[in-house]
């Protein structure tokens, strides 16, 4: 065969797939032919027996093969100019087809994206990353842009190109280390992936999108083109979504992994679609009285028991439960129903999966080259690399892109304490130190802090909360304050000394008063979320119900009085799924939660119990008003550590505004016990945990009387029954 105008080498690598610059050889070129530059055409195609060349306007002619791999090429003897053309294409099988050529169409990147990605503040950077559908000079396909600085070649691949990564190579960008490329007749719902080339000798990586918008169901791996315009009939909620997602409004949030809520009966795996869960876990809500739903990660990851905390697809809602619309869809739902939805959101790691972020250009693209920085051990994942430019445009473009494209009101980022310490659980001599020799990841927290400011900055009302153990002084304050600047964190000292002490057999609750009311000392040092979550519930940790101490009746009992305790308690609420209706077992993500329980009067009481006070929580401010001042909160009693009783007052912003908590951590009724309280006059029992109708011994007071004389450092007095192992909520009455 001839080879024209090119040297051998060059055409080998083009059929070895080890070309890096395939628009500096394809589509229409200037050549030198016998010292005269001429214009040619060239096309790369392996599937083809013929190619034509079919100009816009003039007389098509045959490309002449140059290698038997499919390589052919046409020298023009008198065309000077360039020119719109499509190539027709005789296969050695199936029918004859006309395509757009994707190398007779140039550079797409705007030089202001380009400046802004190369500086690290491409907030927006999906808009462009990715696949896109585009029509270009009136054809209509898809722009493709990924970031793969250090690869020797990029191209696309798909079933347009069968998978072959010699057809669609993309253009490089080296300052910035982006690649891009148009391609004609790439649809919604085409199935590709990239196909990186590390080093030309080396065997390609074939990696899913980074910035893919929709994945294909797992076990596939590929990603898919997707668009919608979804019609949302949200507006109210977003117009008064800064009044009503306000530090002094309420704010309950219900916990769920969608795959497990609801499961359909008799199908593998049965998962409720989005726009199922739409139908019946909205409606649940709103009955059950909370504000707000946390979805477990719903960014596609591949393997299921890691719950979503492992991700390759952080712009594409998993395909598990749907398509992207049908997420929006459940979102608008939840707006309409005025419920707010929070997504986990995993800044700090990402699955080592082949088709995934790890190694990407073949080099530590996203993570560190070092594992010492780069590896959690714990997890088996890779820590991402905060101080590169590509990370923080990706990690702060991703969670503008859940809430600019999805509606979601809140971001809980999960693992921050992994993120703010370079020792985090390591042994000595198995991580590095910073810059000053300290522990602190000083990039981690300079892109923790640039991300509050960009999401408050940009969508006013939207909360981040941070699921951070350590005692990392700030977390929820302002960054012009030094602090990291989340609207919440999650008071895990508050959880996990709360339930130790629920777990103790009442006769030594006594000894361990202070494990209740220690939390008091730091409960306005941050804004907090007092979080039971799905980690209390899992890995042989037992469930709520099964962590309480004694027989049933007193399991129920103590569960209800932690309930009371906790929405009384200063701070937000968190609740997992499956505690509202006390589930006896431990959650698992392979099957439903019991909902046949409720068939139980004692787990039906339980579940009433969640709802009256989700609903008290939200309509007595002094219940959530003035949650992170001590102005919201007073101790009336907390020496008696021999009754194991406490009792406080919660505080609203007008001061007539108050109720009084009375919670006895014993199974022991106490007929006449006496409180300070603020005032005399007659009050109210709002709720006694210990009622009937939660399936309680309905022991407890009817009308209280409030005497003058000073009580417990209070100005008057009250003498109640108070109900064993239950909680009591009472109102004045004026």
């Amino acid at each position: 065969m001839n080879n024209l105008t090119l040297k051998i080498e060059e055409i080998q690598a083009i059929s070895n797939g080890k070309h890096g610059d395939l628009f500096s050889v394809l589509g229409l070129q200037t050549v030198n032919v016998d010292g005269k530059e001429k214009l040619a055409v060239r096309v790369f195609r392996p599937d083809a027996k013929k190619v034509e060349f079919i100009p816009e306007n003039g007389k098509s002619v045959a490309l002449k093969r140059v290698s038997e791999d499919g390589l052919f090429e046409y020298i023009f003897p008198r065309r000077k100019n360039r020119v719109a053309y499509k190539l027709k294409v005789t296969p050695y099988d199936g029918d004859v087809y006309t395509i757009e050529d994707a190398y007779r169409f140039g550079p797409q990147l705007s030089d202001y994206d380009l400046q802004l990605w190369g500086e690290g503040n491409h907030h927006y950077a999906y808009k462009w990353m990715g696949a896109h559908l585009k029509t270009i000079d009136g054809v209509e396909g898809t722009h493709f842009v990924v970031c793969a600085p250090s690869a020797a070649r990029v191209s696309v691949i798909g079933s347009f190109n069968n998978w072959d990564g010699r057809i669609h190579g993309m253009r490089f960008y080296p300052d910035q280390g982006v690649w891009e490329t148009f391609i004609p007749h790439v649809a919604k719902g085409d199935f590709y992936k990239f196909e990186v080339k590390a080093h030309p000798d080396q065997a390609p990586m074939k990696k899913a999108d980074p910035y893919g918008r929709f994945s294909e169901l797992r076990p596939g791996t590929a990603s898919k083109i997707w668009t919608d315009s979804y019609n949302w009939g949200d507006e109210s909620w977003i117009e008064n979504r800064p009044d009503v997602q306000h530090h002094d409004r309420p704010v309950s949030i219900y916990e769920i992994h969608a795959g497990s809520w609801k499961r359909k009966v008799g199908e593998d795996p049965g998962f409720l679609s989005y726009r199922e869960l739409a139908d019946e876990l909205v409606p649940y809500l709103d009955e059950m009285g909370f504000t707000h739903v946390e979805l477990m990660p719903i960014a596609e990851h591949p393997y299921d028991p890691s719950w979503g905390y492992q991700i390759t697809g952080y712009f594409a809602p998993t395909s598990r439960f749907g398509n992207p619309e049908d997420l929006k869809y459940f979102i608008d739902k939840c707006h309409q129903a005025n419920i707010g939805v929070i997504i986990d959101w995993v800044p700090a790691h990402f699955t080592k999966d082949d088709h995934g972020l790890r190694r990407f250009d073949g080099t530590a693209l996203y993570e560190h080259e070092d594992p010492r920085l780069g590896e959690h051990k714990d997890w088996g994942t890779n820590i991402f690399n905060f101080g590169r430019t590509e990370v923080k445009n990706f990690l702060i473009s991703n969670a503008i892109f859940w809430i600019e494209e999805f509606h979601i009101d809140g971001l809980r980022v999960d693992a921050v304490a992994s993120m703010l310490y370079l020792d985090y659980s390591r042994e000595d001599g198995d991580w590095l130190p910073n810059e000053y020799g300290g522990r602190e990841n000083l990039e981690a927290i300079y892109f923790l802090r640039r991300f509050n400011d960009v999401v408050h900055e940009y969508f006013p009302g939207v909360l981040t909360f941070a699921e951070e153990s350590t005692s990392w002084q700030g977390v929820s304050r302002p960054t012009s304050s030094g602090g990291l600047g989340f609207d919440f964190k999650w008071n895990m000292g508050w959880m996990n000394d709360t339930l130790d002490y629920m777990e103790k057999d009442p006769i030594y609750r006594k000894y361990h008063q202070d494990q209740l009311s220690f939390s008091l000392i730091y409960a306005f040092s941050e804004q907090f979320i007092l979080p039971l979550s799905h980690d209390e519930v899992v890995h042989m940790k037992k469930s709520l119900l099964s962590k309480m101490p004694g027989d049933d009746w007193q399991k129920f009992a103590n569960l209800r009085l932690l309930y009371t305790y906790m929405f009384g308690h200063p701070g937000k609420k968190l609740l997992f799924m499956g505690n509202e209706f006390a589930q006896w077992s431990e959650w698992t993500e392979q099957h439903s939660i019991d909902w046949h329980l409720l068939q139980w009067e004692n787990h039906k009481g339980v579940q009433n119990l969640v709802k009256d006070l989700n609903r008290i929580y939200k309509d007595e401010h002094s219940m959530h008003e003035v949650d992170f001042k001590w102005e919201g909160f007073e101790w009336i009693d907390i020496s008696d550590a021999d009754n194991s009783m406490l009792s406080f007052i919660r505080k609203g912003k007008n001061p007539d505004d108050y109720l009084v908590f009375l919670l006895n951590f014993t199974p022991t009724l106490h007929k006449e016990y006496k409180f300070g309280v603020p005032e005399a006059c007659e009050y109210e029992v709002v709720l006694n945990s210990d009622s009937e109708f939660y399936g309680g011994s309905n022991a407890g007071p009817g009308v209280i009387e409030g005497r003058d004389g000073a009580w417990h450092s209070q100005p008057a007095n009250i003498t109640v029954t108070v109900p064993p192992l239950a909680g009591l909520i009472l109102r004045p009455k004026k």
